[in-house]
């Protein structure tokens, strides 16, 4: 799945670029490198990316002003490197668009894993089709085109958005907690993350919530996780 994936690297340290290109291309990547903001946008629009691995600390453009461009225009999968490891600031670069966020120092093992993850969840269009819909309320969701509707509206979602409501909807009104949710719609390499869940828990009532602050579809469950009622 991954052997031909085409990744894009953003560090202002070369240690570090060298250090990703490495690892990734010795298990069968393809890797291209940008030392700055400007470099990276101007080889990201150039070639077909798969994925982007993208530095916060740079000089001059920054990864996150690097990160909302490139989500003007695409919904490449993203994973953001940075030393800052406050939850405010994963909330933030998850808010601009960020797929994932590793925090300085990592190691392979880590990087390696949190790319397979990204990787597979992006391949919602070519993973096998699976038939039929799902309806709960006024939100469908057609299994085999990928498709959401509310109230008859289509409505656009980025493939984390659109695994984590179907997932939401098939286990309606069941409570679910926070590591079975990322487990299953990030992948069994989550499961403390609850900050993603925040953040794209509140994406989803923004799009299928008529009011997001009084929601009549995900519910919290203080302490424990989320539910899905229709």
């Amino acid at each position: 799945m991954t052997i031909s994936s085409l990744v894009l690297i953003v560090d202002d340290e070369k240690t570090l670029r060298d250090f990703v290109r490495r690892n990734l291309e010795v298990r069968g990547f393809r890797s291209l490198t940008a030392s700055s903001g400007m470099e990276a946008l101007a080889v990201f629009y150039k070639h077909n990316i798969d994925l982007v691995i993208l530095d916060v600390m740079m000089p001059h453009m920054d990864g996150l002003e690097t990160l909302r461009r490139i989500r003007e225009d695409s919904l490449v999968p993203i994973i953001v490197l940075s030393a800052l490891g406050e939850e405010a600031d994963k909330i933030r670069a998850l808010n601009l668009g960020a797929d994932d966020y590793l925090t300085k120092p990592f190691g392979v093992g880590e990087l390696l894993a949190r790319v397979h993850a990204v990787l597979r969840r992006s391949r919602w269009i070519e993973s096998p089709l699976r038939q039929g819909r799902i309806t709960r309320g006024g939100i469908i969701a057609d299994l085999e085109a990928h498709r959401v509707t509310v109230d008859g509206e289509r409505i656009e979602v980025t493939p984390t958005e659109y695994n984590l409501l179907v997932y939401l909807m098939e286990q309606s009104g069941k409570v679910l907690p926070h590591r079975l949710i990322l487990q299953n719609v990030w992948g069994p390499e989550y499961g403390t993350e609850s900050e993603y869940l925040r953040v794209y828990i509140g994406r989803l009532r923004q799009k299928i919530e008529k009011d997001p602050s009084n929601p009549q579809y995900i519910f919290t469950e203080r302490g424990i996780g989320y539910s899905f009622k229709a």
